[in-house]
């Protein structure tokens, strides 16, 4: 990849000091001489190239430097120049609905951006302890299962976790497209996604997916697929941080997606061997837990006297075989706010979305959950909890009492009905209703056989939503349940509210209906 001056909007002065040469180059990574001045993350120039490089190891009498773009183009004894500058990255909300690369530059063939552009350094130190606030406003999925347990605040750091192929990438997909229920008017969360070693397909997918959605609007992707170089895949995380942070700093909300760090790590390995940095554990140099940690802590809600704005990360982790123990999860783990674990036996009985409540946890709660949502859940994770732990018994026993038997049906109608389809976020108001239709009873009745007939919960939820959606219905209760309504209202009683007496009378409309 060959950049010129002018798109990067380089200004710079050389000095003698800043001149050095090319000891060797191979595979990405070049040792130069002669730039005893040089600091980690300051950008060069390999003269004569229009190739530029960042300075990732300092050494006694040489400089490791990772290359952005062609490595064959640079041969020994070139000149390198120090632009006296850290890597920095364009931003602004002209790149939303933009694809861009490593470095921010667009590579999605539409028309360039007139503008003049703010940089920002791609590695930034994150806000300190004094900057901060509680993390206390929501940020919806539009999963009931996360939303309703797991529940995620602006501000917060949830991790992502499972073996490939078990639904990770469309949690975090899905929560941009939920955005759009609470991004009409005035845009509420901007939203930044950070495909790390993907394919170049995957990306297009996800960008077609998004226009169509009408989610592209307030999103931006970064893309450093797996054709591209270690180095564009290991400054990928930093340049979307960086992104935005833009929308932080000027008090507005932002959400970042990180997919995944593990190729990341992957990539940053790679260069580190190339540097000569010996490997530990898992063959990852030491520091590959900094590299993350200093990403991740960028992510936070601000105070009153620094614009009241927020950066939430959710990261992507891929583990082996469901194990959690390995070094690049467990090092995740413990620098963010909560994980969510995928489990793949869940995703292949056809649990859909495939996340395992006893292995997740959101170290926020329920602190940042709306409060209508807050009434409804409960108890819902123990009796989840409860549900699988007697079903592991029950499968060897038929002779089982009444009490065991009421909780095995309901938690298999609750398994039930916390299942979602991709791509198919549901709004605040329908999961407490239809959450609180399985809690309070409402759909019992209508199922037969809860061992092998739940069919009907497909059917009582799809009958419910377009019964509430009918004119002066949806008036009356749409409104109730919007994001903030009710998000910390203690004197909010669904029995006081005419909500219970709404699905009496669906009920008994529905009842009518499957009996005639």
């Amino acid at each position: 990849m060959i950049f010129t001056k002018e798109e990067l909007e380089l200004e710079f002065e050389i000095e003698n000091e800043d001149v050095g040469q090319v000891i060797t180059v191979k595979d990405g990574v070049a040792f130069v001489a002669g730039l005893d001045n040089l600091r980690v993350g300051e950008m060069v120039e390999f003269t004569g190239k229009s190739i530029f490089g960042m300075a990732l190891n300092l050494e006694k009498d040489q400089v490791g430097c990772i290359v952005f773009g062609d490595d064959q183009e640079i041969k020994q004894d070139d000149q390198v120049i120090a632009l006296n500058r850290l890597v920095d990255v364009a931003v602004g909300e002209e790149l939303l609905g933009r694809v861009v690369d490593g470095l921010g530059l667009l590579i999605d063939g539409k028309n360039e951006i007139t503008a003049t552009l703010e940089r920002k350094n791609a590695e930034r130190k994150a806000p300190g302890v004094i900057t901060r606030k509680s993390v206390a406003e929501p940020l919806l999925t539009g999963y009931k299962i996360v939303d309703s347990m797991l529940p995620i605040g602006r501000g917060q750091r949830e991790l992502i976790v499972g073996d490939r192929q078990t639904g990770k990438t469309t949690i975090a997909i899905d929560t941009i497209l939920n955005q759009k229920f609470y991004n009409q008017e005035d845009i509420e969360v901007f939203c930044v996604y950070v495909g790390i070693g993907q394919k170049k397909s995957s990306i297009l997918n996800l960008q077609h997916l998004l226009e169509k959605q009408n989610a592209l609007r307030y999103t931006t992707i970064v893309a450093a697929t797996a054709a591209q170089s270690a180095s564009l895949q290991y400054m990928a995380p930093y340049t979307g941080c960086a992104i935005a942070e833009y929308f932080r700093d000027n008090g507005k909300h932002a959400l970042i997606i990180y997919d995944d760090l593990s190729k990341h790590a992957a990539a940053y390995r790679q260069l580190s061997l190339l540097l000569r940095r010996p490997p530990g554990r898992e063959a990852f140099p030491g520091d590959v837990f900094y590299a993350h940690s200093r990403l991740l802590e960028r992510a936070c809600k601000l105070n009153e006297n620094f614009g009241l704005g927020s950066l939430t990360a959710l990261p992507i982790v891929e583990t082996q075989a469901g194990d959690l123990s390995g070094y690049i999860p467990t090092n995740i783990i413990s620098i963010t706010d909560g994980q969510i674990f995928m489990e793949k036996d869940l995703f292949f009985k056809g649990i859909r979305p495939a996340v395992n409540v006893g292995s997740s946890v959101s170290r926020v709660g329920s602190k940042a959950q709306p409060y209508a949502l807050k009434l409804v859940t409960g108890n819902l994770r123990y009796q989840l909890a409860q549900y699988r732990e007697y079903q592991v018994f029950a499968q060897f026993d038929n002779d089982i009492d009444d009490v065991t038997r009421g909780v095995l049906n309901r938690g298999a109608l609750l398994t039930e009905v916390l299942k979602q389809a991709p791509n198919a976020p549901m709004e605040l108001y329908k999961q407490v209703i239809i959450i609180l239709a399985a809690a309070y009873g409402f759909i019992s009745p209508f199922i037969k056989d809860f061992k092998r007939d739940l069919s009907a919960i497909l059917t009582y939820e799809a009958e419910l939503f377009n019964f509430i959606s009918q004119g002066s219905l949806n008036q009356l209760f749409k409104p109730i349940f919007e994001l903030y309504h009710f998000a910390d209202k203690e004197d909010f009683n669904f029995n006081k509210n005419p909500l219970l007496f709404c699905l009496k009378y669906f009920n008994a409309v529905f009842f009518v209906k499957q009996n005639s």
